[in-house]
């Protein structure tokens, strides 16, 4: 059974993600500030980050679960190819 390597993310970049997320939330904030348009406008545009943000953070998570919920079922899977091959070996 092959042994599986848990993926680990760097320092660098796990700072450049979050690095890349604030400025992205920050710019987008201060240029929706600045439009000139009137107060409504802008906070329904505010809003409209805000569930960006959100189903951003849903739509990772869901995929992330999926491709665990896919990497389980395939170990489930070959354990049972393990198991069958060894009940009938031609070597025993």
């Amino acid at each position: 059974m092959k042994t599986i390597v848990a993926q680990k993310d760097t320092n660098a970049w796990i700072f450049q993600v979050w690095a890349s997320f604030m400025i992205a939330i920050s710019s987008m904030t201060v240029g929706i500030f600045y439009l000139p348009v009137d107060n409504w406008i802008k906070g329904y545009m505010g809003m409209g980050l805000v569930f960006t943000i959100g189903s951003s953070f849903s739509l990772a998570k869901t995929l992330r679960d999926q491709k665990e919920a896919e990497n389980i079922l395939a170990r489930v899977d070959e354990a049972r190819v393990e198991k069958i091959l060894a009940e009938h070996s031609p070597l025993k």
